[in-house]
């Protein structure tokens, strides 16, 4: 076979033409739309997962014909029908389009290649027709490009990252990506601890668990901190448990850089609130048992002044709740929810470092599930709600430790 000539298409409202709505259709169109390529789907049926793209481009619903490759600029055949493969490369020889098959690659005029995305940075691999050489060669050059900064780093930025629930794989791609771009990383205790020690030996970290505060001079010295390191040119990440926007005070951070001229980047992370339950075999949610569910802070007692939560309204729903940072009130948040209507039996669950090696699980009826929790310490975070018995009837593969 001939040499290989790469090339990076430009496919920004240039019709490409997919026939077959199967699962190879399913791999390929996303990566086509996210080009923002004009769509056209040729396929009797789609799968589920592309009807649910259905909106973003146009489908055929019938079998390919000549006529579909008019204006194309390019044809993947998805397709494991080697007669109606040759159909479509057929037509789209005599009107010079390049074409894509699924079937067999060396009757096709252009083949898609193995690709890793690191940022503004694409690299596509050809391995001379064999993917799992292509894939294999990707991955090394993924990462390789994971534990490269240059291309990552954004002076004078802060970028607020979620660091997930605790386990340290749980940090998104971004996130991750981001963290090993940074001058400085301001933590806190909830941070997954051990993705700082993979720091380049130069990156300052700030600990802002240990400052000698308050809590809300604690918030306005890391705001200082996040704005002073940023206008000295620095790529700040403060990296934060769970989500940043979720009891996070991401927003008061943003506000303050955004105050100074500072720009921010957020990215979003795994938030405790669903992905501990989860970890622990509750679904806050589950068909049949409950079709909502509530977070709320714990940090105020409900008998306080300061509290802002409806307690009230709680009390009456039939929908999962979640505390965060309730440990310390927890004997009256129970208590107040039975006394607004919570059956006492209510099953509930608290769960102490949730997703780590340190997690553990206590179950108990709402009336007494703060005296099961009195052994556990910070971070806890507590169900209640039907959902806490949904799978312990099932063959669910979950455990408490």
């Amino acid at each position: 076979m001939s040499t290989l000539y790469p090339l990076g298409l430009r496919l920004e409202g240039r019709r490409v033409v997919v026939v077959g709505g199967g699962a190879i259709a399913t791999r390929r169109i996303p990566a086509l739309l996210e080009a923002g390529a004009d769509v056209l789907v040729v396929a009797p049926v789609l799968t589920p997962a592309l009807q649910g793209l259905a909106g973003r481009f146009e489908w055929r619903a019938r079998l390919f014909e000549p006529s579909d490759l008019d204006g194309a600029w390019l044809v993947h055949v998805a397709v494991d029908d080697p007669a109606a493969a040759a159909e479509v490369s057929a037509v789209a020889e005599e009107l010079r389009v390049f074409c894509v098959r699924a079937d067999d690659r060396h009757a096709a005029t252009a083949w898609t290649p193995a690709v890793t995305r690191h940022g503004q940075v694409t690299v596509a691999v050809l391995g001379g027709g064999s993917p799992r050489l292509s894939m294999s060669v990707r991955d090394r050059i993924a990462t390789l490009l994971a534990s490269t900064t240059d291309t990552d780093r954004l002076p004078g930025t802060v970028a607020l990252v979620g660091g997930g629930p605790g386990d340290a794989e749980l940090i998104t791609v971004k996130g991750r990506r981001l963290l090993n771009a940074a001058d400085v990383v301001v933590a806190d205790r909830l941070a997954p601890g051990v993705l700082l020690d993979e720091l380049r030996p130069e990156v300052e970290v700030v600990d802002v668990a240990k400052l000698p505060y308050g809590a809300a001079a604690a918030q306005e010295h890391i705001n200082d901190l996040l704005v002073e390191r940023a206008l000295a040119g620095k790529f700040v990440v403060r990296l934060k448990g769970g989500d940043p926007f979720v009891f996070g005070r991401g927003g008061e951070e943003a506000l303050a850089c955004a105050e100074a001229g500072v720009p921010v980047v957020v990215v979003p992370g795994v938030s405790s609130a669903i992905s501990v339950p989860a970890v622990a075999g509750i679904p806050v949610t589950h068909r049949g048992i409950t079709h909502e569910f509530t977070v709320v802070s714990g940090h105020v007692a409900p008998s306080s002044a300061q509290s802002l939560v409806d307690w009230t309204a709680l009390g009456r729903s039939r929908g999962t709740i979640v505390v965060l940072m309730g440990l310390r009130h927890l004997a009256e948040i129970a208590a107040t929810l039975i006394r607004e209507g919570r059956d006492p039996q209510t099953p509930a669950a608290a769960i102490q470092e949730g997703t780590t090696s340190q997690q553990i699980v206590v179950r108990a009826p709402l009336t007494s599930i703060a005296e099961a929790a009195g052994d556990l310490r910070t971070p806890v975070i507590t169900v209640i709600g039907e959902v806490v018995s949904a799978l312990l009837s099932g063959s669910a593969p979950f455990a408490d430790s």
